[in-house]
């Protein structure tokens, strides 16, 4: 049923011990605006697992239709961080460049649940991009928003 649920395209990156992790999320989502909070979820089977279970800073980044390629590296591939399409940022965090916005924030807290795990953010510093059609993932590939024939 998830599959038919349209939902924004992010990456989220870390730092452990010097070493740059990340993965592309559907799942990422406001929490609270005062503080600035936000949440996401991953298995806990995958590869950038350890270092979100043990950093304290992360980062995530808002995709745009033009990322589609970056989303990909992300989510099929192993050398995500090969090439300069990144720079350390804040906290040591990976920040990908070319994106509509990122955030970094100190996790709050790690909730897991059998193999998955909700992480809950406090953003600690960020920056908006240039602005540009958003990326989505909609039954099971990336699409783009269309304009409503009326106004809401």
């Amino acid at each position: 049923m998830f599959r038919r649920h349209a939902a924004g395209v992010a990456i989220i990156t870390a730092n452990l011990n010097g070493k740059p992790f990340g993965f592309t999320a559907t799942s990422v989502a406001s929490l609270s605006a005062e503080p600035p909070r936000f949440t996401f979820n991953m298995a806990r089977s995958s590869s950038s697992w350890p270092a979100v279970a043990n950093a304290n800073y992360i980062g995530v980044h808002m995709l745009g239709l033009e990322n589609q390629a970056l989303a990909d590296r992300f989510a099929r591939t192993r050398d995500r961080f090969e090439g300069d399409h990144w720079e350390p940022g804040p906290y040591e965090v990976p920040i990908l460049k070319d994106v509509t916005g990122w955030l970094v924030g100190k996790i709050q807290m790690r909730l897991s649940f059998e193999n998955n795990a909700v992480v809950v953010v406090e953003v600690v510093d960020g920056q908006v991009g240039d602005g540009g059609t958003p990326l989505l993932y909609h039954s099971g590939s990336y699409s783009k928003p269309a304009p409503l024939d009326y106004e809401i």
